[in-house]
Order: structure tokens, then sequence, then C-alpha cells
């Protein structure tokens, strides 16, 4: 389970630079509209010092990280949905993404141009927003032409739930409305799954900030716009400075760390926007450990041992007997198996057990072939 999020903003914010920073793969960054016309798909290892650590204790021949995936489309400007510019043509690529990283310029310079002519953070926003809203009506709006007859001729259930729900959020979406601040049940929820939209997904406001402003964005007139807007509407706010992270890319990790601690801060943005990201969609790590791979899982909160067994393969879940289970903090303290089992630490747990963050699982199965008929 890769975690994949598109990159969205107007041009000229620092998208293509952040992705460069993210991917380290030197997309096209230039100082003009529409540089990126193709989206850009980069994935990218989720850094995780626990990881880290059991790669330290059991010295495995393979390390797997976690991914994180990335797509960057091309800037949105006013009036997309209506055609103006490249962007719109691109919201496609990322109705499967699970989450929206909305970057907005918060930083000064007269040598970048910004297509409106000026830095305005809520002005900025606001455009997108809409035209993510105008994307979102069109998708909709195809939706019941395509299937409103069919539901109502054959007076199917679940057709005319779906309907039923389209009639109800269109008019309010018509006058600006994300789908994610309509009032809807978990049931009318289920009946939009289809459709991807993108502003059902949840957003991470990305505030790219000057190198100045980076170990101090509250101080930033700029991003404490964004902070404030993202906060009245229940969203996450990080500040970054693409260019920094672009820079930080290619360093060492002790290269790396030198220039954070020079930044005054010990955490990249990017690191921040990971971290941020699996808080807001409820996901989780679990790892399989050993001498022949170290290997971090995503998984959803509250998914049971069979699920997570089915996360390494869907016949771990088919033939699922128990789990044994030790917690990443156990492992840390003892730092050997041969010794959590010796204090106990090492639990045998069935079908109900919930994983959680952190632990370490060794699935035991069996398989049971198809005997056909």
């Amino acid at each position: 389970m890769s975690l994949k999020a598109g990159i969205v903003g107007m041009p000229n914010v620092g998208k293509s630079t952040l992705f460069n920073a993210i991917t380290n793969s030197h997309v096209i960054a230039e100082n003009y509209p529409f540089a990126t016309i193709n989206p850009n798909t980069g994935i990218v290892e989720v850094k995780d010092k626990r990881f880290d650590r059991l790669v330290s204790l059991f010295n495995p021949k393979s390390q797997v990280r976690a991914t994180f995936e990335f797509t960057d489309i091309a800037g949105l400007v006013k009036g997309a949905s209506k055609g103006e510019g490249l962007g719109n043509q691109f919201l496609g690529n990322i109705r499967n993404c699970d989450a929206i990283v909305h970057v907005v310029r918060c930083f000064e310079d007269p040598d970048i141009i910004h297509v409106e002519g000026s830095v305005d953070p809520l002005r900025d926003i606001e455009t997108i927003d809409f035209e993510l809203v105008m994307s979102d009506i069109d998708q909709v709006t195809k939706r019941r032409e395509k299937n409103a007859k069919k539901a109502v001729a054959t007076k199917d259930k679940d057709g005319l739930a779906e309907l039923a729900v389209i009639d109800k959020i269109l008019p309010i979406m018509n006058q600006g409305t994300m789908v994610r601040d309509i009032p809807l049940s978990p049931e009318e929820l289920k009946y939009l799954e289809p459709l991807n939209l993108l502003t059902l997904k949840p957003v991470i406001y990305v505030g790219n900030v000057s190198e100045e402003a980076y170990a101090n964005p509250d101080g930033d007139k700029n991003y404490k716009v964004v902070e404030d807007f993202a906060a009245k509407e229940h969203c996450v706010s990080i500040p970054v400075c693409a260019k920094v992270e672009e820079d930080l890319a290619p360093l060492s990790e002790k290269e790396r760390n030198e220039y954070l601690s020079m930044l005054g801060t010990n955490e990249s943005g990017l690191e921040k926007v990971a971290r941020a990201s699996y808080h807001l969609l409820g996901l989780r790590t679990f790892f399989t450990v050993g001498p022949d791979e170290v290997r971090a899982w995503t998984f959803h909160e509250g998914m049971t041992a069979p699920e997570c067994a089915g996360i390494i393969h869907t016949d771990f879940q088919k033939g699922f007997i128990k789990a044994e289970v030790y917690s990443y903090d156990d492992i840390d303290k003892y730092q050997t198996e041969l010794a959590l089992k010796a204090a106990g630490k090492i639990m045998t747990q069935g079908k109900d057990y919930v994983v959680k963050d952190g632990d370490i699982l060794f699935i035991k199965f069996n398989v049971v072939k198809d005997q056909g008929k």
C-alpha cells in the first residue's frame, strides 16, 4: 500500500521545484507558466527513524521502506475549468490519489513571475479551490447524464440512491462549495466513491516560504494567511521552502542534518508533509524483520492482523492462523528477539488482534488450495 498524493497549485508557486526535492528527479521547473505539461509521477521512500534502528539491529540483506507516491500536474489558472491554461486537462491524473497537496506561494521574488501579477495566498487558494469544484461538477454531471435514465427506468435501488445523492449535492456544488463541506452520511458517501471527487479528498496546504522565513514561518505574513485559512477549513498547513528542500535532496544524511541545523530546524518540510499525510489519512506502519529483510508496511488504523497479513500477500490473509507480535519500543530496548522471548514480550495474537503503529509481525499461515468442483 503506497500513499498517493497529487500536487496542485498555480503556475510558478514552486510545485515542480518541490517535486524535484521529493523525487530528486530534476523535472523541468522553469520561470514561466505551464512548464509542466505532462504529469510527473515519482515515488519517494518515507524516512522513519524506527526503520533505521531495526536495520541496525538485524543487519538484513535487503531493506524496503514504506513509499509515498506524488503526481505533479501543470499549474492551474483562473478559468481552467473553461479551458484556460493546461492544468485542468490533467486533473484526471490525480483523481486516484489519497490526498491533495496544495502548494501556495508565500515568498516574494520580483524575478519569478506570478500569473496574477502579485503574491496573494488567499486569492490563489480560492482560485484553485474553485477550479477543483468546477472539475468535480463536471464529473458529477456526466455521471448523472450517464446513469439517471437507466436508474429510473429499471428502478434499480443502488442507481436511484446514487441519483438522490447527486441531486442533493449538485445544487450546493454549483454555489462553489467543496463536497467535503456538504453534510453527508456514510451511506451517501459510499455512493460517491466511484467518482473519485477531488473536493472530497483531504488537503494539506503547503506554504512555500522564502529561505529567510524557513526557520520561523509563523513570522511570515503570507504563510500566516495560509495557516489561518487551513485552520478555518479544518485542514493541515505545512511551511516548506521548496528551494531548500531541493538543495537538501542530494545531500548525505550528515550533510543534511548539518544544513537543517544551520537553518534552525531538525526536520525537513518534506518529512513534515509525509508525517502530516499519514496522520490525516489514518495511516500507520508495521514492520517485518529478519536477517533476509527489514520492511516497512503501510496500513490503515484499525486493521486486524489478518487484514495486515493480506497487505503482505493475499494468501497470508486467506490462510491466516496467528501472528507473533512485539512492539518497536520493546525491540529497541531489548535489542534481540532472544532477549524479548526471555522477557515475555513476544505475544501470540489471533484473528481479532488490532495491529498497532510500530508493531513487528511474524505471520503464520496455511494456504488451502482450491480443489475445484
